[in-house]
């Protein structure tokens, strides 16, 4: 007999939603019970789509004492039954508090007065909605304070600020500086109110997809703790594994039943690998897209990955093949301002980086980033190869499924003809005109996001005791150890293969388990002819 399924919670973000319409859910009521007992202002950086939305309006309804939507109910009154959650015998239910919410998550705000509008119209509301009347309007600092004192003295408690995409006005006016900084300066006159009315407050939670420093706009707010990579709350947002198999159980059987069985491993290289503590996570709209709709897709990266950002890194020389393996410390994943944004921190709390490995050094927080999943890797590659380096004419020429074969079947020549094929593409005024055709690295970077788009097994500089390999690819028991050079000149020097053969970076892979067979590949390009000149392969 197959298990009770219930309703997928695709989009929704409110709470009573999900418990009286009968939807899944993933209890993450211990860890706000934690949050709450500890109490303070606490700020959250997670990306888009992670269940921020859902966790304000829980630790909402928890503030506003909605007990019955944290008790078990049967279902006899014709809504949906549902379990108990922790909560539910954890809160001080007799004790509701005014709770003000703030969101920036709808739409996109592109001048300042548009932005104090909203700000104004949202406490106008709240104030309504509270009981509270605020005698200058205009004034949106002292309103906001006037906001949480008089809550706290009509409710006799102390109130409850939560705050939805603290950060969205500035990040969607990245590419118009002037704007962001007006935004971020009408953001901070908001919320410095927040530490000089700490006596009225009983708990404040920011939350946004980018950690901005304290400096540019939460200045004097120096009461805040940053949550974000708190071991204890690394699995606040996201689904752990334990969440797939016991919550989602249903829809996995349901799904085998009907034919359509869902590999775990599968889902597992796919959608997880996110991590801010010890437990690695899930991205839940991936999750909750797989389960509706049974196939393996970029859900999450296809429904907002800004061209912005593309452009961004490619105007900023990135090499690519560092998406894999990048080290940073812990003040640059925070060096995140208008003016200053690093390239780490960008694509850390985006979701498009996420961390592998913590090193404590004397104190000091070394983090080494890469990319957290086959989604990620495959769809971030595809936009870079069609919005970052072939003009529309010429994306045809990518044809990652002649590609995929060719590497199926071991096919070198192939394989250098689609190479040589797609440098040639490339327009000579575009790799005169862009910043990255500068770089030594940039024939690898194409190399590896044509490879890394099919979401291969990809690791690049792979560090071996003699040395480190430029690239390794593990496909169809093979595994393809590759070398590039860059050379002076327009003759092959051979370079690439001997130090492929003197730091025998293929030995590890000889003999490994599921390898059958080894390729080594040395390739060489040439700067001035804008293409591969040096081709040498070696099969073992």
């Amino acid at each position: 007999m197959l298990m009770a399924r219930r309703k997928l919670p695709i989009g929704i973000q409110t709470f009573a939603k999900i418990r009286l319409e009968g939807h899944y859910y993933v209890d993450k009521t211990p860890l706000i019970a934690r949050l709450a007992d500890q109490g303070g202002a606490y700020f959250l950086s997670r990306p888009r789509r992670f269940g921020k939305s859902l966790l304000l309006d829980t630790i909402a309804c928890a503030f506003e004492g909605k007990r019955q939507l944290f008790d078990a109910h049967d279902g006899a009154d014709g809504t949906a039954p549902r379990d108990k959650l922790f909560l539910a015998d954890h809160w001080d239910w007799a004790k509701p508090h005014p709770v003000i919410r703030l969101s920036f998550a709808e739409g996109r705000l592109e001048k300042r007065n548009e932005l104090d509008r909203h700000i104004r119209r949202q406490l106008r509301e709240q104030a309504q909605r509270l009981g509270v009347a605020l005698e200058d309007p205009d004034d949106i600092p002292g309103s906001f304070a006037e906001l949480i004192t008089r809550a706290a003295e009509t409710h006799h408690r102390q109130a409850v600020v939560l705050v939805d995409e603290y950060d969205k006005p500035i990040l969607d006016n990245l590419e118009a500086p002037e704007i962001a900084r007006a935004m971020r300066e009408g953001l901070r006159n908001l919320y410095s109110v927040i530490k000089g009315r700490d006596a009225d407050l009983r708990f404040v939670l920011l939350t946004g997809v980018s950690k901005f420093s304290k400096v540019s706009i939460f200045s004097g707010l120096n009461n805040l703790r940053d949550i974000t990579l708190s071991p204890e709350y690394g699995t606040l947002c996201g689904y752990t594994e334990e969440d797939i198999d016991t919550v989602f159980a249903p829809e996995l059987e349901a799904a085998a039943a009907e034919g359509q069985a869902l590999d775990r491993e599968e889902i597992r290289r796919w959608y997880n690998g996110y991590r801010w503590g010890p437990v690695s996570v899930y991205n839940p709209f991936d999750v909750l897209l797989l389960l509706a709709e049974r196939q393996f897709r970029a859900h999450w990266f296809e429904t907002g990955t800004p061209t912005f950002l593309v452009h961004w890194l490619r105007g900023k020389g990135f090499f690519t093949p560092r998406l894999e393996r990048l080290l940073a410390e812990e003040d640059l994943l925070s060096a995140f301002d208008v003016d200053d944004i690093a390239v780490e921190a960008m694509l850390w709390q985006t979701g498009y980086l996420t961390i592998q490995r913590v090193e404590n050094c004397g104190g000091l927080l070394s983090y080494e980033l890469g990319v957290p999943n086959r989604e990620v890797r495959g769809a971030l590659n595809r936009a870079l190869l069609y919005f970052g380096w072939y003009p529309a004419e010429q994306r045809q020429l990518l044809q990652p499924r002649a590609l995929y074969q060719m590497l199926l079947q071991a096919d070198t020549d192939g394989l250098r003809a689609h190479f040589e094929r797609l440098y040639a593409s490339i327009p000579h005024d575009w790799v005169r005109a862009n910043p990255i055709a500068q770089y030594e690295g940039y024939y690898a970077s194409v190399f590896y996001s044509h490879l890394a788009s099919l979401g291969l097994d990809i690791v690049p500089e792979e560090v071996s005791n003699p040395g480190q390999c430029d690239l390794v690819i593990r496909h169809a028991g093979r595994a393809w150890v590759i070398e590039f050079k860059v050379i002076d000149g327009d003759a092959p020097t051979g370079e690439a293969m001997r130090q492929l053969k003197a730091r025998d970076y293929a030995a590890k892979h000889r003999g490994a388990p599921g390898i059958h067979e080894v390729i080594e590949l040395g390739v060489e390009f040439s700067p001035t002819k804008r293409q591969i000149v040096g081709w040498e392969v070696v099969r073992g």
